[in-house]
């Protein structure tokens, strides 16, 4: 929890996938992802967060479903959001929500 805290306290935007290994639409985010990482580069860092193994931080932001994607920046939530989007969607929230 407490590397969770630092990496979302950074000035560069922090996109969260909250995923599980048993969840179907997660793998599809994969690609999807690795899209988003590649328009952004080091505008964005990227993580994802299996749910079963990270209870913790899964119970403290509430995750229900997954994917669930959330937007951080300077330790401050920004976006939510859930289920599969494409990367061209997900670029365009980052843009706007960090702006």
């Amino acid at each position: 929890m407490e590397k969770f805290n630092q990496i979302i306290q950074g000035n560069t935007p922090v996109l969260i996938d909250f995923s599980a290994e048993w969840c179907g639409p997660c793998k599809m985010m994969a690609p999807i992802l690795k899209q988003v990482k590649e328009q952004l580069g080091e505008q964005v860092r990227i993580l994802k967060i299996d749910v079963d193994k990270n209870q913790e931080i899964a119970m403290k932001f509430q995750i229900r479903n997954v994917p669930t994607l959330m937007i951080f920046q300077n330790g401050q939530r920004k976006w939510t959001g859930s289920g599969v989007m494409q990367a061209d969607q997900l670029v365009s929230v980052i843009r706007q929500a960090t702006a």
